[in-house]
């Protein structure tokens, strides 16, 4: 199995990734392992995961979680379909107007 998930790190961002050890991978994220983005924003927490069959849903899932608002992320994270519907209308609808 595979995971997709959220962090939220120290500085109140959020970093979204992908692994195949959910657990390996966020005790890196904690001791600062992973290098990069996480490890100058330390303490992390995660906020949301979710299983996925193979490593190409997870990638998918996390370029396009990596794409969207902070609100939708949050909505995401509160499991508020309607809300992550509606986010995702109004950013269609205001590409379609360009």
């Amino acid at each position: 199995m595979f995971w997709v998930y959220i962090l939220k790190c120290g500085d109140d961002s959020y970093y979204t990734g992908h692994t195949d050890n959910l657990e390996l991978r966020i005790g890196q994220h904690h001791t600062g392992v992973c290098g990069g983005y996480t490890s100058k924003r330390l303490p992390v927490e995660l906020c949301w995961s979710q299983e996925c069959v193979t490593r190409e849903e997870a990638l998918s899932a996390e370029l396009q979680i990596k794409g969207w608002s902070r609100k939708k992320k949050e909505a995401l994270m509160q499991g508020d379909w309607l809300e992550i519907n509606r986010l995702g209308r109004g950013k269609r609808r205001h590409e379609r107007l360009k």
